[in-house]
Protein backbone atom coordinates (compact mmCIF):
# COMPACT_ATOMS: atom_id res chain seq x y z
CA UNK A 1 0.00 0.00 0.00
CA UNK A 2 1.35 3.39 -0.96
CA UNK A 3 0.76 6.33 1.33
CA UNK A 4 -0.91 9.44 0.04
CA UNK A 5 1.91 11.59 -1.29
CA UNK A 6 4.60 8.93 -0.98
CA UNK A 7 5.48 9.28 -4.68
CA UNK A 8 5.74 13.05 -4.27
CA UNK A 9 8.04 12.64 -1.27
CA UNK A 10 10.24 10.20 -3.19
CA UNK A 11 10.34 12.62 -6.10
CA UNK A 12 11.34 15.51 -3.84
CA UNK A 13 14.10 13.46 -2.24
CA UNK A 14 15.41 12.21 -5.59
CA UNK A 15 15.08 15.45 -7.58
CA UNK A 16 13.71 18.45 -5.72
CA UNK A 17 13.81 20.79 -8.69
CA UNK A 18 12.09 18.33 -11.02
CA UNK A 19 9.40 17.07 -8.65
CA UNK A 20 5.76 18.07 -8.54
CA UNK A 21 6.00 20.50 -5.62
CA UNK A 22 5.19 24.16 -6.12
CA UNK A 23 7.96 26.75 -6.43
CA UNK A 24 7.11 27.97 -2.92
CA UNK A 25 7.35 24.45 -1.44
CA UNK A 26 10.68 23.87 -3.17
CA UNK A 27 12.00 27.17 -1.78
CA UNK A 28 10.98 26.13 1.73
CA UNK A 29 12.68 22.75 1.38
CA UNK A 30 15.86 24.41 0.06
CA UNK A 31 15.79 26.67 3.12
CA UNK A 32 15.36 23.70 5.48
CA UNK A 33 18.19 21.86 3.71
CA UNK A 34 20.46 24.88 4.23
CA UNK A 35 19.33 25.09 7.86
CA UNK A 36 20.39 21.45 8.32
CA UNK A 37 23.63 21.63 6.36
CA UNK A 38 24.96 25.04 7.40
CA UNK A 39 22.78 26.67 10.07
CA UNK A 40 25.26 29.45 10.83
CA UNK A 41 24.93 30.69 7.24
CA UNK A 42 21.18 31.40 7.41
CA UNK A 43 20.71 35.12 6.79
CA UNK A 44 17.92 37.64 6.43
CA UNK A 45 18.13 37.17 2.66
CA UNK A 46 17.12 33.52 3.06
CA UNK A 47 13.97 34.49 4.93
CA UNK A 48 13.29 37.32 2.47
CA UNK A 49 13.39 34.75 -0.32
CA UNK A 50 10.72 32.74 1.47
CA UNK A 51 8.61 35.85 1.94
CA UNK A 52 8.92 36.50 -1.80
CA UNK A 53 7.50 33.00 -2.40
CA UNK A 54 4.49 33.78 -0.21
CA UNK A 55 5.54 32.29 3.13
CA UNK A 56 4.85 34.44 6.18
CA UNK A 57 6.91 34.63 9.36
CA UNK A 58 4.70 32.08 11.13
CA UNK A 59 5.28 29.51 8.38
CA UNK A 60 9.05 30.13 8.45
CA UNK A 61 9.05 29.82 12.24
CA UNK A 62 7.10 26.57 12.00
CA UNK A 63 9.54 25.16 9.43
CA UNK A 64 12.49 26.06 11.65
CA UNK A 65 10.79 24.47 14.66
CA UNK A 66 9.96 21.24 12.82
CA UNK A 67 13.50 21.06 11.45
CA UNK A 68 14.99 21.59 14.92
CA UNK A 69 12.70 19.04 16.57
CA UNK A 70 13.42 16.34 14.00
CA UNK A 71 17.15 16.97 14.37
CA UNK A 72 16.75 16.48 18.11
CA UNK A 73 14.64 13.35 17.69
CA UNK A 74 17.06 11.80 15.20
CA UNK A 75 20.04 12.43 17.45
CA UNK A 76 18.20 11.04 20.49
CA UNK A 77 17.10 7.94 18.56
CA UNK A 78 20.59 7.34 17.17
CA UNK A 79 22.26 7.94 20.53
CA UNK A 80 19.83 5.75 22.44
CA UNK A 81 19.92 2.98 19.87
CA UNK A 82 16.16 3.09 19.31
CA UNK A 83 15.43 2.01 15.77
CA UNK A 84 12.26 1.05 13.99
CA UNK A 85 11.63 -0.94 10.87
CA UNK A 86 10.47 0.28 7.46
CA UNK A 87 7.09 -1.28 8.21
CA UNK A 88 6.81 0.65 11.49
CA UNK A 89 7.70 3.94 9.79
CA UNK A 90 5.22 3.27 6.99
CA UNK A 91 2.43 2.53 9.50
CA UNK A 92 3.32 5.66 11.46
CA UNK A 93 3.27 7.72 8.26
CA UNK A 94 -0.15 6.37 7.38
CA UNK A 95 -1.47 7.18 10.86
CA UNK A 96 -0.10 10.72 10.70
CA UNK A 97 -1.45 11.25 7.16
CA UNK A 98 -4.91 10.28 8.36
CA UNK A 99 -4.99 11.96 11.75
CA UNK A 100 -2.01 14.26 12.08
CA UNK A 101 0.08 14.33 15.22
CA UNK A 102 -2.90 14.51 17.57
CA UNK A 103 -3.46 10.76 17.93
Amino acid sequence: MELLGEELVRGALDDLEGCGLTAAEKALLRFVHKLNAAPATIAAEDVAGLHAEGWDDEAVYDAIGVCALFNFYNRWIDGAGVHGTPELYRASGKRMAQGGYSR
